[in-house]
């Protein structure tokens, strides 16, 4: 098949694949017809398209989620290639800044330092597992889900074949998107010390100073929950359109317009996922806080298979929210760009004929 767009994949799932779906769904789509059209979907119908695309291929999800995703999750979860010591002098040093900006040391600042020591020790440690195994199941989702939706089989030697050609394009636009996030970090902590200092040297109770940081921390999150969802689908597009770098953050942060409001829920819910599996995963298998720790060996396998999950719902969900959202533009945008991946399939055979 010739390359084609966004649209056309689309119209193709609707029409031809919808009935499949309905009669592997019978009970949640009794009422659906074969003329459905693909549409802008709020946050909870992102899951529910994600979970019927799950049970759909979910062969192909659990191979991405066993040999891609766990891995990961594992080393994560378990912090083994984090260095205590070099956490402990980090958090020593942002204590020493939070002091010195006028911050009193609750316990719960002493705990937030050492928390993101942590992550960023972890983070940094980690990178070459995020640019290699985390970004190649990135692509294997947004390959299924494309696969389904232009309804073709899910094949890993072109998949492999796929990632070949466009593997310098995706560790291009990922080290973007880990610059991006790095510096929106940064400028939180720049704004977060100079307000701080200016209420301290004005001469603001440390307590006002609290509540002034706490306000500055409410707005980062925000500001940081856009930002991770405009690189997820910019992660998302250079998989799918022929852009990457710049050009793909700058076009998701286009097609996301209209549709934040549904991404920031999707964040959200992904983030209290992930936070509570971290946080049993800290209690019942890192901390031995009952028995002889003899549930340690089924409770961390377990956790760490619900974590990965967890992330494999929250790439598929990024996916189908690049299809909501390029449907939600749809009527106002009439230039599509090329899906890479057909005509990535296509050059091949012709060159060898």
């Amino acid at each position: 098949m010739e390359g084609s767009s966004p649209r056309n994949r689309l119209d193709h799932f609707n029409k031809d694949t919808q009935l499949q779906s309905s009669q592997l769904y019978d009970d949640d789509n009794n009422n659906n017809n074969n003329d459905h059209q693909f549409h802008s979907m709020n946050a909870l119908e992102i899951l529910r398209e994600t979970v019927r695309i799950l049970r759909y291929n979910s062969s192909a999800f659990i191979i991405v989620a066993s040999l891609l995703i766990c891995p990961v999750s594992a080393i994560l979860l378990s912090n083994v290639l984090v260095d205590q010591e070099i956490v402990n002098r980090l958090t020593i040093r942002l204590v020493l800044v939070a002091r010195s900006s006028g911050l009193p040391l609750r316990p719960f600042i002493k705990q937030s330092c050492h928390r993101f020591s942590e992550s960023v020790i972890s983070s940094a440690m980690c990178f070459p597992l995020f640019v290699t195994l985390s970004l190649l199941s990135k692509a294997g989702v947004v390959y299924s889900i494309d696969c389904t939706y232009s309804r073709k089989s899910i094949e890993t030697l072109k998949f492999f074949l796929i990632i070949r050609k466009l593997w310098r394009r995706l560790v291009s636009t990922y080290l973007w998107v880990s610059t991006v996030i790095v510096g929106c970090i940064t400028l939180f902590f720049v704004l977060l010390i100079s307000i701080c200092s200016t209420f301290s040297v004005v001469g603001f109770s440390p307590d006002l100073n609290v509540y002034a940081a706490v306000m500055v921390g409410l707005v980062f999150s925000i500001a940081f929950a856009n930002c991770i969802m405009v690189c997820n689908i910019a992660i998302v597009i250079a998989v799918l359109e022929d852009v990457s770098g710049p050009q793909a953050l700058l076009r998701s942060l286009i097609l996301i317009r209209g549709q934040t409001q549904v991404g920031l829920l999707i964040f959200l819910g992904s983030t209290i996922a992930t936070a509570f599996v971290e946080g049993l995963f800290e209690h019942r298998v890192k901390t031995l806080s009952y028995g002889d720790g003899s549930s340690r060996v089924w409770e961390g396998p377990l956790l760490v298979l619900m974590y990965s999950f967890v992330v494999l719902v929250d790439y598929m969900m990024s996916a189908v929210f690049y299809y909501s959202c390029k449907s939600y533009r749809m009527e106002a945008s009439e230039g599509e760009c090329q899906s890479i991946l057909e005509t990535v399939t296509v050059s091949p055979v012709a060159g060898g004929t």
